[in-house]
């Protein structure tokens, strides 16, 4: 175990030293690109810091449709040029929600702590986080903690103009049809063209697996717990025994049994329905998972939509509302949706990827969509310091942001 702490401690604050190298655009393929970005000895690293690079830099790195290696680079992401941030996750590898729910590959990008705002792109309320291509960042010396404030350089754009400009990224976000004599907005945005920048990845490939933990993605607890988990749960159908002997298993070390189970109402029979008027700052508390069973039926759905095992974790705890969802884009025709029962999103709740089936570990955090019949109401007076600890995710990634907006101001 303590060899396992030593190699652990090793990768996790391995220095990310970027080269002197300076940034060259130039119009490769038909399009324009980054020759060179700052080449780095080594790949982004989760909490590796960063700065966005400027507009012009990224603009030079895209083609006439706004992407990077069919990428696309969206409008609402210019507002961070110039700051600084951590790295949230190393994007190796996403999910394919359009198609399959499988893994899918990339190469050369980072989540950071930056999620779509929808603006540019109707008013979208699904809050996806954004990928980032390392050529749009540009590393910092002071990896793994607060760099100080340094004068930036920045690269002279040489060769051939950029061959895509602000508008040119405005105008890739969406295009006007015509269906059965009706208009209709289709939408572009990195959701729906994730199956263009992407290839597909079998859950099998133990590569993948390496680069989440040298990549600072999870720890090396976390993957064995997964192992674990996988054998007794996942892969052998879901099947009841297995269960049992995992849940038998699981607490005699101290954990939660497993996530899987069964909706309660039979087919038929009406879901139940409630109207909370959720509103974003407004607490709430999960209700178990026995109790969100009796809402589900046999597809583990109510009213439509499914409760995720990845839900599970967040069972019995308290949160704070993020937003409310009632509108967003489907990732199939690109067309914006309406929910007819609104759902809500909390502040912190995400997909973890501990329990999903071939997509173990995935990076890309997408929001969980919750019913208002699987919540509570509770006031702060209710609760005490330990259940609001959840709550402070957005608190402090919302102190980071203004602090990054301040420096930016400082050096310029």
């Amino acid at each position: 175990m303590e060899a396992l702490s030593i190699l652990e401690s090793l990768v996790r604050h391995r220095r990310v030293e970027p080269s002197p190298t300076p940034l060259s655009p130039s119009a490769a393929g038909g399009r324009a690109i980054l020759e060179s970005a700052d080449t780095l000895k080594t790949r982004l690293r989760a909490d590796d810091w960063v700065e966005v690079r400027s507009k012009e830099e990224i603009l030079g790195t895209l083609d006439e449709k706004g992407r990077l290696e069919e990428l696309p680079f969206m409008p609402q992401m210019f507002q961070y040029c110039g700051q600084r941030f951590r790295v949230f996750k190393r994007a190796h590898k996403t999910c394919d929600p359009i198609y399959t729910m499988a893994g899918r590959k990339l190469e050369n990008a980072v989540h950071l702590e930056l999620r779509c705002d929808g603006k540019a792109h109707g008013g979208c309320q699904v809050g996806c986080l954004l990928f980032w291509k390392e050529a749009w960042l540009k590393p910092l010396n002071e990896a793994g903690t607060a760099p100080a404030p340094h004068r930036i350089e920045r690269p002279a754009i040489s060769g051939n103009p950029a061959r895509c400009s602000e508008q040119d990224v405005y105008r890739a976000t969406s295009e006007q049809g015509v269906e059965n004599g009706k208009a209709y907005t289709r939408y572009f945005c990195q959701t729906t063209e994730l199956p263009k920048f992407t290839k597909p990845l079998p859950w099998w490939s133990p590569a993948q697996y390496v680069e989440d933990y040298t990549s600072g993605n999870t720890t090396l607890g976390k993957m064995a717990f997964g192992l674990f988990y996988s054998i007794f749960v996942r892969y052998p159908t879901r099947l009841a025994p297995a269960r049992y002997v995992y849940n038998f298993l699981i607490a005699l070390i101290g954990g939660k049994r497993s996530p899987v189970d069964w909706g309660l109402i039979r087919r038929g029979r009406p879901h139940p329905f409630v109207d909370l008027k959720l509103q974003p700052g407004d607490l709430v508390r999960v209700k178990t998972h026995q109790e969100i069973l009796s809402t589900l039926d046999r597809r583990n759905k109510n009213r439509g939509l499914y409760f995720d095992v990845e839900m599970v974790p967040f069972c019995g705890r308290v949160y704070r509302v993020r937003s409310r969802v009632d509108r967003f884009i489907n990732e199939k025709t690109g067309r914006m949706m309406s929910l007819k029962t609104p759902a809500v999103i909390m502040e912190g709740v995400f997909c973890r990827s501990h329990f999903s089936k071939r997509r173990m570990f995935c990076p890309r955090g997408l929001h969980s969509w919750w019913r208002e019949v699987w919540l509570e109401r509770v006031s702060e007076a209710e609760i005490g310091d330990a259940d609001l600890t959840p709550c402070k995710t957005l608190q402090l990634q919302t102190e980071r942001l203004n602090a990054a907006r301040a420096e930016t101001q400082d050096r310029t």
